[in-house]
């Protein structure tokens, strides 16, 4: 069985749609309530015993690399101060064991070109794949994983989407479907609704194997000059077969305002310490 060891998160984009605030702070490090954004695909990572998180990184962002180095300094100061319960959340235990490194992409050039930065750092082994724009509140990635293990085809995330936003997403035509897992016949970046194969569109997990790099090497540029990932697997489903799974939970489009701010209500209805407020607030507002 091949052990999935490597996680990669893309995190060079400049997270246009958030500006200004995303002018001097990563998209990735706005916080849901009190976690970083980008935290929460890094647990979701841990969840299936990664070892290793490989961020595709731009220059500028100096914040996620300090978010993820250890403190001793803010440790020393919560221990003075009396305030120990703050430990786990500043220095978190399930971190320490984790080894993060950082590939610059110094253009933006597309997923694809990001994901194929990592190429001798993956060398022939399988690897996950998280976008963090996407909040998985369903363990999206151990779902993916269970597949992986049961058939050792890479599997990717999809959901079903309507037809009015179906051009913003890569779109598979499915093939057989059964309880667990979609067969993947092709797949198409972005289509215009009316040529979409299927409502069928990937989301922000993968589980590929290492020949991925292969098929980024021969994919070619698309009109925007940036060589797209779901180009590549589409290569790649001429040689292998790839499965699709269908999470079950829910998940918030944290690229979005909308999704971010859905998030940001639906985590603080869950917070034992903020709901209840939370709560009585919503039923006082007068929309």
């Amino acid at each position: 069985m091949n052990k999935i060891r490597k996680a990669l998160l893309p995190v060079a984009g400049h997270g246009t749609r958030f500006l200004p605030a995303s002018k001097a702070t990563p998209k990735e490090m706005l916080p849901i309530i009190d976690k970083p954004l980008v935290q929460f695909a890094v647990e979701e990572a841990i969840e299936i015993g990664i070892e290793e998180i490989i961020f595709i990184i731009s220059p500028h962002k100096h914040s996620i690399k300090k978010h993820f180095d250890f403190s001793k300094s803010i440790e020393k100061k919560l221990i003075e101060s009396n305030k120990k319960d703050f430990l786990e959340k500043a220095n978190p235990e399930n971190f320490k064991d984790l080894k993060f490194t950082y590939i610059n992409q110094d253009e933006q050039k597309g997923l694809g070109h990001a994901i194929l930065l990592a190429k001798d750092y993956i060398l022939d082994e399988p690897f996950a794949i998280l976008l963090p724009d996407d909040l998985f509140f369903s363990s999206c990635l151990a779902q993916l994983s269970e597949i992986y293990h049961e058939t050792n085809n890479s599997v990717i995330a999809v959901n079903r989407i309507d037809s009015k936003n179906i051009h913003k997403y890569g779109v598979i035509d499915p093939g057989s479907i059964n309880d667990r897992f979609i067969e993947i016949k092709s797949i198409v970046e972005k289509p215009k609704p009316e040529e979409a194969p299927s409502d069928i569109a990937v989301c922000g997990r993968y589980i590929l194997n290492s020949s991925i790099f292969n098929y980024l090497e021969e994919t070619s540029p698309d009109k925007s000059n940036e060589i797209q990932l779901t180009d590549a697997i589409k290569l790649m489903l001429k040689d292998e077969k790839i499965s699709a799974c269908i999470y079950k939970g829910e998940k918030f489009d944290c690229g979005s305002k909308q999704g971010y701010v859905e998030a940001t209500i639906s985590i603080s209805l869950r917070d034992n310490e903020i709901k209840d407020d939370i709560k009585n607030y919503i039923k006082q507002l007068k929309i």
